[in-house]
């Protein structure tokens, strides 16, 4: 018999009415994101709402959904950034930081290898020269103890480093296994710090990917330019702390081997000259808040992890009465003379800052530093009337193909089209739904999605009319040929959608940026087409069919 429990009669019904109270907020679009931007403010300050922000919080009823569609870059509007990373960068760092560590195991071998000076190399080469020649294994044995494993699969059994001898000079660098491993990590490293800065200010749903070996592709919506996007993620936000050799006014003066000339933030015209080497870095900070020094100006508080605050500790102790540069992005912000020990690796950077400087310097330290130097290669302002030109013209196609299908489905099936068009409505409106419901981002080929969507949708509603004619020909009863239109459509149904679906799968799997939104917005739509096909549209017909109880039915 042609019947549906009530129990499935509740499920459809309710995922549709779900269906449309999701979408809902998306029609309310400005009063709902500004309703969510207050409560994150509110949220963020710990809780205190200002009258203002209350007023936008009660703009929009708790009860009711408040998750949006998030549009896409080229429907909102925002900045377009293809960054270069200097992985290059990375090699020097990294090897300078071995000078240390190598010239203290030299130093247990010293009776046999003599004097260590370190000599002139190229950048990403340590070259370090003994007085005595015939103690060059020695110090080679001592030097290699210092490698590592590569962390990396291909990297399995080499180590990080490779020593060799040049005459009476060791050579160290990085091996091959190590640059590649380093070159991934460092890729990776920027892409979360990237994402993590571009967080903190509250975006929503920027597109961060890696792009070929060394480069990355930042997309954020809803910001100003992409002048504004390259403040906030082109500032290395390198963070050092040196020993201070001496000051000067004289900018071309010469600041001597493994030393380095800059610039004073507090005092223009004057220069420091600091060590090289640092003793702590930005790496080593946990935490770095917005907060303000004895003389109530704005200023950064920190804390160093436990290495970190132990270094801080040990040289603070040692170097009573010396000077002790604080270095950001080559710029010395301030140079306090260390007046006691300092334990438990916290303090308090100070300089000529406003709130909202030393508020952005909080969360660029917060959020690491980059690990190397980024160029742009490329960047674009994609400005909000463009955005709102295709967000126009995509309604204005999914308005006609919905009514350029409306029409045919009513010029061919009759009611049975009606029926199956107000499915359809319910099929667009699920879409939505789900789209609001899992946060993702709508952007112009998704929009081509839903449109294809429509199209697609009443595929199978014609399979099942059609099969529905088919039965009625053969002198089957109204309620029998219902029944066996939808029982023998359904394989044929099932079977055109899951290849569909698995076209859906494999761009998501395989693409990126536009190809997945608009395979995110295909999957979801042949789910949905299948659900109200199969579901609802035959609900409406049993529904109809129970309540008219028609002799013979027209197809």
């Amino acid at each position: 018999m042609l019947q549906i429990p009530l129990w499935k009669r509740v499920i459809v019904w309710g995922l549709c009415a779900l269906g449309v109270l999701l979408t809902a907020p998306n029609l309310f679009y400005s009063r709902v994101e500004l309703h969510n931007d207050a409560v994150a403010a509110v949220e963020a300050s710990g809780g205190t709402a200002s009258p203002d922000q209350q007023a936008l919080i009660d703009a929009w009823p708790e009860v009711l959904p408040s998750s949006l569609l998030n549009l896409g870059l080229d429907l909102r509007g925002g900045a377009h950034l293809l960054a270069e990373v200097k992985v290059a960068d990375v090699y020097e760092a990294r090897i300078d930081g071995m000078w240390p560590d190598v010239r203290d195991a030299l130093r247990d071998v010293r009776d046999q290898v003599g004097s260590v000076r370190r000599q002139p190399s190229v950048p990403g080469v340590l070259r370090v020269a003994i007085s005595n020649p015939e103690g060059m294994q020695a110090a080679l044995t001592a030097v290699r103890a210092l490698a590592s494993p590569v962390v990396s699969l291909t990297g399995v059994g080499q180590t990080d480093i490779e020593v060799v001898a040049d005459g009476d000079v060791i050579v160290v660098q990085l091996s091959e296994a190590e640059r590649a491993a380093t070159d991934d990590r460092t890729i990776q490293q920027s892409l979360e710090i990237i994402r993590r800065r571009v967080d903190e200010v509250g975006t929503r749903e920027p597109t961060i990917q890696r792009q070929g070996e060394d480069r990355i592709l930042i997309q954020v919506p809803g910001i100003g330019s992409a002048s504004e996007l390259k403040a906030l993620i082109g500032t290395t936000a390198k963070l050092t702390f040196n020993p201070v050799v001496g000051r000067t006014a004289d900018a071309g003066a010469n600041p001597g081997a493994r030393n380095l000339l800059l610039p004073s933030m507090d005092e223009p015209g004057q220069f420091y000259i600091i060590e090289q080497t640092p003793v702590v870095t930005g790496e080593e900070l946990v935490d770095s808040q917005p907060s303000f020094d004895q003389n109530n100006r704005p200023a950064v508080s920190f804390r160093f992890n436990p290495t970190g605050a132990r270094k801080f500790g040990d040289y603070t102790a040692n170097n009573i009465g010396s000077p002790f540069a604080i270095v950001l992005d080559n710029e010395v912000i301030s140079a306090p003379v260390i007046q006691s020990h300092i334990p438990g690796g916290s303090g308090i950077i100070t300089g000529r800052f406003s709130v909202e400087e030393s508020t952005n310097l909080a969360v660029l330290l917060r959020a690491g530093a980059l690990p190397a130097e980024m160029t742009f290669l490329e960047e674009r302002t994609i400005g909000p009337e463009l955005g709102q030109d295709s967000i126009d013209a995509g309604r204005i196609a999914s308005f006609v193909a919905m009514g350029a299908v409306v029409v045919f489905m009513i010029a061919s099936y009759g009611w049975f089209g009606v029926m199956a068009t107000v499915a359809l409505g319910f099929n667009v409106t699920l879409i939505f739904g789900t789209l609001s419901l899992i946060g993702a981002t709508l952007t112009l080929p998704g929009i081509a999605g839903i449109v294809l969507t429509i199209g697609m949708a009443v595929d199978a509603n014609v399979l099942v009319f059609e099969r529905i004619r088919e039965e009625v020909r053969v002198a089957k009863g109204p309620a029998r040929a219902i029944e066996l239109g939808y029982e023998k459509a359904l394989s044929a149904i099932i079977d055109a959608n899951v290849t569909t679906f698995i076209i859906a799968v494999i761009l998501f799997m395989v693409g990126s940026g536009p190809v997945r939104g608009f395979s995110v917005t295909l999957g979801i739509g042949i789910l949905t087409s299948v659900f109200t096909a199969v579901f609802v549209t035959r609900l409406f017909v049993v529904t109809w069919f129970e309540y008219r109880r028609p002799k013979t039915i027209e197809v």
